[in-house]
This record gives C-alpha cells, structure tokens and sequence, in this order.
C-alpha cells in the first residue's frame, strides 16, 4: 500500500535554521491534504536543581513557573508561524491552517517525540538533523538517530545546515 501521510509530528529545536525540516512538513502535509502537529521539547532539569529551586520559591510556585514558560515558549512557535506564514507562504495561505496544534513538553527530546507521535497517531514524523560531526555521533548520537532507531512509524529527517 502506497503510504498517505495525513497526520504529521514536526519536531522542533527552535534553531534558527529548523525552519528547513517545516518547509518539508508544510509541502507534505499540502501534498496529502494533511495536518501538522507541532512538538518542541523542552530538556529535564537535573533533580537536585528543581528541589532546591522548590525549596526556595516553594513547590506552588515552581509550577506555575513551569506553566509559564511553556506558554511563552508556545506563543514564541505562534510568532514563528505567523512570520513563515508572512514570508514564505503568501500565495497559499491555507498551508497556516494545517497546522493542528503546537505541544510544549519536558523530557527527554526522543522518547518525548515517540510518545507524542503515539498520541497524535503521525503517520510520519518530520525533523531536521544537526550532524555535527563523527565523533560526536559515536560517543552521544542524535535525537534524530534515537528516534529513527526506536520509532515504528517513518521518520524523515532533513539535514540542518549551520
């Protein structure tokens, strides 16, 4: 069966340069009349740091500082969209409308992308690659090596110039 993609995840890092992997997102989801959810992951905080952080703000307020921050970080992708949306998609504004939400989570960037890609059932998962070098990838690897390892679902990953 040839494949339809009409639930894409587009992961994202915020780099400058990630624009690249959505430029792929938005052309498939035109494609396949589909619709992109948007993913940044946020990292974890070392738990030493978030219990002296709560012990000294209080734990109420730790949260609601949490909460806060990821509603910035959601309005900062919202100003994003709206300026690719500006520039590079004026004779197709309908491609801003394929865009079905924008999740903001804490964890670990791949199990985080393979979870939500379980709860939005993606048909395909989009996000760019870094490659920064050989040793690196031996000694660390990427998210984008993580996720292609462990997902069950395509990934296409676009490589991010920097």
């Amino acid at each position: 069966m040839i494949p339809v993609y009409k639930t894409i995840l587009y992961a994202t890092d915020l780099s400058p340069n990630a624009a690249q992997a959505f430029r792929h997102a938005v052309s498939l989801a035109r494609h396949y009349d589909g619709r992109i959810h948007i993913l940044h992951v946020l990292p974890d905080v070392d738990s030493a740091v978030v219990n002296y952080v709560s012990t000294v703000m209080g734990e109420g307020r730790l949260g609601a500082f949490e909460a806060e921050h990821k509603r910035e970080v959601v309005e900062e992708i919202e100003r994003r969209l709206a300026r690719f949306a500006e520039e590079e998609l004026p004779d197709h504004p309908e491609d801003r409308a394929r865009v079905a939400g924008i999740l903001v989570t804490h964890g670990d960037p791949a199990a985080q992308i393979l979870e939500a890609a379980e709860d939005v059932d993606a048909d395909l998962i989009v996000m760019g690659s870094h490659g920064k070098g050989r040793l690196r990838h031996v000694f660390l690897g990427t998210v984008a090596e993580r996720v292609l390892r462990k997902s069950r679902r395509p990934v296409f990953v676009s490589r991010l110039v920097e």
